[in-house]
């Protein structure tokens, strides 16, 4: 099947969690919501690196996105990195220094702008690359809902009660 038809609103939806909710048309967030990368622009390293009760950080979610978009974008230019892939590596990145912190948040965003370009680009997929597609979408904003639990600062605007 072609993505053809639904490659806008991947996209779409995709950009809304990671940059911002648009002016008029939000379905993730809430209106003038700055999204994921904005948000952690605002972070420090030593925030990013505190660690939860589970033993996990902002940094190590971070880092976990960030090695999944990775996956991606090197599946969307024809690789296969899915069957060697250590999802358990990119959650040993806890704490960072302001330097990594940076670079970290620089990689994610590179990431992101390629996974970006990667969805609003009509393919053919198979069902299950078309599931994983569409999950991305999904595991991305889990994340950005759990680092912005973790460290309430984060968090977007309250939706308004128009």
């Amino acid at each position: 099947m072609r993505t053809d038809d639904i490659a806008k609103t991947l996209a779409g939806l995709f950009s809304e969690l990671t940059a911002g909710s648009p002016a008029s048309g939000a379905y993730m967030l809430n209106p003038e919501d700055k999204g994921l990368l904005a948000s952690l622009d605002t972070l420090p390293a030593a925030a990013a690196s505190a660690l939860t009760p589970t033993g996990s950080s902002i940094a190590a979610h971070v880092d976990h996105v960030r090695y999944g978009l990775s996956l991606l974008n090197r599946w969307s230019a024809g690789a296969n990195p899915f069957e060697d892939a250590d999802w358990s590596a990119s959650w040993k990145k806890t704490t960072v220094s302001d330097e990594d912190w940076w670079a970290l948040c620089v990689d994610l965003r590179l990431e992101a702008g390629r996974w970006l370009k990667a969805l609003e680009t009509p393919r053919e997929v198979n069902e299950v690359e078309l599931h994983g597609m569409i999950g991305s979408i999904a595991h991305l904003a889990y994340h950005l809902g759990a680092i912005r639990q973790i460290n309430q600062a984060l968090r977007g605007p309250a939706q308004s009660s128009r």
